[in-house]
Parts: C-alpha cells; sequence; structure tokens
C-alpha cells in the first residue's frame, strides 16, 4: 500500500507526542501541587516520579500515530490508553527499581497500585488531551500551512486495503489489481503536485472501500466546505476524516443533514450554475438543503444557482458530464439522460472522455482511456495531462473522484 512516506508520519507523529506528552506532564505536577498546598517541594519530587513514564508515553505514542493510530478515532483512542497505561507502568517500575528496590511481584504490585492515586491523575490527563488534540496536531503537521490566498489545494486519499469490494452499480464487477490500483493513484497524485497544487492527504480510511473516492464526501464552493452526506449507508463513515482535514485547513464548514443525501460527484460547477443529479445517491432533500446553504450568507457573494439533473444512466452526474474551464460541458451519449439540460454541450466520442478535471485557465487532466477525445480537447487549445485510471475505472470512478481541488 503507497502511504506517505514514513519520515513525514514519524515527524507529524512525533510532534503530536511530545506536545501530548508535555500537556499530560504538566496537568499532572499541577494537580499535585495544588492538591497538596502549593508546597514546592512536591514539584520536583513529582517531576523526577514521573520523567521516566512521561518519556516512554512519548515513544509509544509516536510509534503508535506513525504506524496506523490516526485512521480511526477509536485507534488514537486505543494507542493513548496502551501508550499511558504502558509508559505510567514502565517509568514508574524504572523508580522503584532505581530507588534500590529489588524487582518482586510486591513492588509490581505497588507500581499497579498507583493507578488508583497519583498515576490515575497522569493516565487520565494523556488520554485525554491525545484523544482530544493528537490528530489535529498531526494532521497540522503533514498538511503543512493553513490556506493562503493564491495557494491550490487538493485534497487525496490513500486506497482502501479492501479496495477490491468497492461498490458497482451499473457495470459489471471486474477483477481489480490494488498494486496497479495504487501505482497509479501515486501517478495521479504526482500529476498534481507537477502542476502545482499542494496536496493534502485526508487520513486513510484502511476498511472503507470507496473512500479513496474523496470527492463524494465534501464539496467546496470558494472557501466554504459543504460537507456531504453519502447516499450509500456503507459510505456514511467516510466524512469523519474529511472533517478534521477541512477543520485543520481552517476552512468554514457546512453539512448535510439527514434525511438528506447528497455525493460530491452529483455536483458540478460552471461558472455560478451548480448542476446536481438527483438518481441513486442523492435524494431531493439534499438538494434542497444544498440551495439553503448556497443561498446563506456563509457561502460568500457568488449568486450560485442550483439546478437539479436527472441522472439515471451512471452512478454519479460527473460520470456522465463535466466542464472545460471555458464552461462548455463535456458528455457522451451513452451517459447523459438529456443533453438539453446543459449548455454549451460539447458531445466527446468516448464516455471517459466526459471526465476533465480542470488545473488551470488551460490545463485539464484526463484518462488515458480517451485518446480521441483527448485529441479534440486539445484542438481546442487546452493542454491534456494524462494519467492512467483503468483500476479506478472499474469500480465508476474517474479522473474528478479522486481530489477535491480548494482554490
Amino acid at each position: 500500500m503507497i502511504s506517505t512516506p514514513l519520515s513525514r508520519r514519524l515527524l507529524a507523529s512525533a510532534v503530536s507526542a511530545a506536545l501530548t506528552a508535555v500537556i499530560a506532564h504538566v496537568v499532572t505536577l499541577l494537580v499535585l501541587f495544588v492538591g497538596n498546598g502549593f508546597d514546592a517541594g512536591v514539584l520536583a519530587a513529582a517531576n523526577g516520579f514521573f520523567g521516566f513514564g512521561t518519556l516512554i508515553s512519548f515513544l509509544l505514542l509516536t510509534l503508535g500515530g506513525a504506524f496506523g493510530g490516526f485512521a480511526r478515532w477509536w485507534l488514537t483512542l486505543i494507542v493513548g490508553v496502551v501508550a499511558a497505561f504502558v509508559g505510567a507502568t514502565i517509568g514508574t517500575t524504572l523508580v522503584f527499581v532505581l530507588a534500590g528496590n529489588p524487582f518482586t511481584a510486591t513492588v509490581f504490585g505497588g507500581v499497579i497500585a498507583t493507578f488508583a492515586g497519583v498515576n490515575l491523575i497522569f493516565f487520565v490527563a494523556l488520554v485525554v488531551t491525545y484523544a482530544l488534540l493528537a490528530r489535529r496536531i498531526y494532521l497540522s503537521v503533514l498538511a503543512g500551512r493553513r490556506p493562503a490566498a493564491g495557494r491550490r489545494i487538493a485534497l487525496v486519499r490513500l486506497p482502501a486495503d479492501n479496495l477490491s469490494q468497492g461498490a458497482v452499480t451499473h457495470q459489471e464487477r471486474v477483477l481489480i489489481d490494488p498494486a496497479l490500483a495504487d501505482s497509479q493513484w501515486s501517478d495521479y497524485v504526482d500529476a498534481l503536485r507537477a502542476e502545482n497544487w499542494d496536496v493534502v492527504e485526508v487520513p486513510a480510511a484502511p476498511d472503507l472501500a470507496d473512500s479513496v473516492f474523496v470527492e463524494d464526501a465534501v464539496v467546496m464552493f470558494g472557501d466554504l466546505a459543504v460537507v456531504t452526506r453519502p447516499g450509500s449507508d456503507h459510505r456514511l463513515d467516510e466524512v469523519d476524516g474529511v472533517i478534521q482535514t477541512v477543520t485543520q485547513l481552517g476552512l468554514p464548514m457546512a453539512r448535510i443533514e439527514e434525511p438528506g443525501t447528497l455525493d460530491g460527484g452529483d455536483v458540478l460547477k460552471v461558472g455560478e450554475r451548480v448542476y446536481v443529479g438527483r438518481g441513486g445517491r442523492t435524494n431531493a432533500e439534499g438538494v434542497r438543503q444544498l440551495r439553503a446553504i448556497l443561498a446563506s450568507p456563509k457561502s460568500g457573494s457568488t449568486p450560485w444557482r442550483v439546478v437539479a439533473v436527472p441522472t439515471s444512466k451512471v452512478l454519479h452526474l460527473k460520470s456522465a458530464v463535466t466542464a472545460l474551464p471555458d464552461g462548455t460541458i463535456l458528455g457522451h451519449p451513452d451517459a447523459v439522460d438529456d443533453p438539453r439540460m446543459f449548455s454549451p454541450y460539447l458531445e466527446v466520442p468516448e464516455p471517459e472522455g466526459a471526465h476533465v478535471v480542470i488545473l488551470d485557465d488551460d490545463v485539464v487532466l484526463m484518462s488515458a482511456s480517451a485518446p480521441r477525445s483527448i485529441a479534440l480537447i486539445e484542438s481546442l487549445g487546452y493542454r491534456v495531462v494524462v494519467v492512467e485510471l483503468s483500476e479506478f475505472e472499474k469500480l465508476e470512478g474517474c479522473v474528478t473522484c479522486l481530489s477535491v481541488r480548494v482554490r
């Protein structure tokens, strides 16, 4: 499985672990200081007593975070609990032994007994701090910095371990090559970077087969992130990691709420017009809520106009149509319910040719599966960046599905 480089994960995890350990250590000292009548001597004694435990917990948190501890909230909680208990246990044992006490069952029993007293304070402080802050700190280090004027960010997400189990609805299931899919995903991300997009990885979701299609979990309207509510129950948990990343990037956020459903793949923005596919994944309530969000002050000054479009031949609207930078909408007759809904409209020779990602005013990203369409788009004066996406196309994915652009 391709992933964020280990060096980056270790750095981000070490920073979050260090801050967590320091906060827990300081909180523990303060609680004991106050609880003992502000006796300064307690601070020195407690600092020595908890020193080893804090250091060992830091090391365990660093390793746990770097090797998947932030993939899900409950994994983060488990890492925090294990690190706090093991770190405090080993640290307290070292304090007892270095004080001249032989390591015996009696001594070990005394160590465990401290979890009903002083070590309980450290344990709670570390677990609570890690659960509440560590993932945000980790993402902050990976992301590098918050969005600034002119910075172009692309959100992506690693393919899940069970990618081959991804849902298909409008085509026959075909065997997926996971190694090839990983390679194609990596090339896709490299293509974004080569066109000067800052790539930010949403926390991986190894057990959510369709999570690589990050487009379905959030739609950007200027700086406003509209977090969706996927129309398939098995995809509902995908939004958790996206919310973490959007929050870390400092973006204002709105959400589609139950009973509304909305998949990002059903939303096509063309200028101020927002086409929304009404098919199997997006319902009428989802469209209504999106209209309300885009009519509110939080959506900025753009007068967004939402147009619902029937979509029955493909999984999502953007599986049928996307748009060039000049607003021309591309579609293939086998996928589009009613071309009259779109203007200006250009028919392309291959289904995959209807899928473009706008990278710049004159640059688009397209799949290698559509050579004739690529030639057509190039003849219109655009530079086309070509990527291989055969394994994702087997799961009804396309170039738009694998990223969310923040501009």
